[in-house]
């Protein structure tokens, strides 16, 4: 299924709600957009919609952020695939909860849909004083 959302910071609430009635509660989430289009922003939207009051923060250097129990977000813009896998960081994928992995290749991602995960994808871009997000799931 594809959905196509544009909403203002203010009205993040329409996606997140989009998400929690589409997106399995076990699924990888792919974020792609330029810099700054609002990856993370997302991802605290989506925190803060399952009441978790700590800050959420671009892991660029950590790699990977715990939100509570069931929210993972992780930022692969720095590392290889290869290096990804190595470092052991797919094995969170097992954790029940949504993991949401900003700038990830296709080949990641069609790797691990064709492993079994639940996978889907938000592509996000400005449009207007908003954003435009293109939903696959």
């Amino acid at each position: 299924m594809k959905k196509e959302i544009t909403a203002s910071l203010d009205e993040l609430g329409k996606v997140v709600s989009f998400l929690e009635s589409h997106v399995p509660t076990n699924a990888i989430i792919f974020l792609t957009g330029d810099l700054a289009a609002g990856k993370t922003t997302l991802t605290s939207a989506i925190a803060k919609a399952r009441g978790i009051e700590s800050g959420v923060t671009s892991p660029t250097f950590s790699l990977q952020q715990c939100y509570g129990e069931k929210l993972f977000h992780y930022d692969l813009y720095r590392i290889e695939n290869e290096a990804f896998f190595e470092l052991g960081l797919h094995e969170a994928f097992d954790e029940e909860g949504w993991h949401m992995i900003e700038w990830a290749d296709e080949s990641l991602k069609s790797f691990l849909a064709n492993a079994g995960y639940n996978t889907a994808s938000i592509s996000i871009t400005p449009s207007g004083e908003g954003r435009n997000y293109i939903i696959e799931v």
